[in-house]
């Protein structure tokens, strides 16, 4: 008798689905395994340990919200259309939001480089920003970063629900703000 294979991607879409629905809270290589109906076994054979699961699935939703979230045009404005798919993303994928981007689960800084990569690359290919040097790139990333986890952790939370005219408004005031500042690299200095 034959024995059935699992790819890897299908382990993949597996714990997938487990962190969209249930957080990192419950990610085991016994619950993986149990929403396939199988033993763990498949999945140490297709990844060392269940770090490098959780990195490999991990890079995978990086790269989804790279090629397909992301890119999303909205205004005329990159920085805002980067904020607005942020918060929706975190509207539309609550559980999944949580998990990558408030509990602690390992990959917080895996997840910022990527953010702070793809802000840096896309924002110096926009002319209207296209001649911010550094010092006003990391501030700008890190404020926009902070304005818009706060507009999608307090509307995924129910406390607040902005009209999108109201998130853009917020996110252009944020940016205004920090391109004002004169030395805006100073402005994250102790955080």
């Amino acid at each position: 008798m034959r024995r059935k294979v699992y790819t890897k991607d299908q382990i993949l879409k597996a714990a997938y689905e487990l962190i969209a629905k249930e957080g990192f809270g419950k990610f085991t290589a016994r619950n993986i395994a149990k929403k396939m109906g199988i033993s763990t076994q498949p999945i140490y054979l297709e990844f060392k340990n269940m770090q490098d699961l959780k990195n490999t699935l991990v890079e995978s939703i990086m790269t989804d919200l790279h090629e397909n979230v992301f890119p999303v045009r909205h205004t005329d404005d990159i920085i805002v259309d980067l904020g607005l798919n942020y918060i929706n993303f975190a509207r539309e994928n609550r559980n999944l939001y949580v998990a990558l981007y408030v509990d602690e689960y390992g990959g917080g800084q895996m997840v910022h480089d990527f953010s702070y990569d793809y802000f840096k690359e896309n924002v110096s290919k926009d002319p209207k920003y296209a001649d911010l040097s550094e010092n006003y790139i990391k501030p700008l990333h890190d404020g926009i970063w902070i304005t818009v986890t706060g507009i999608a952790s307090l509307m995924s939370s129910g406390i607040i629900q902005p009209s999108q005219e109201e998130i853009i408004e917020l996110i252009q005031r944020a940016i205004e703000m920090i391109l004002n500042v004169k030395e805006p690299e100073k402005v994250f200095d102790n955080y």
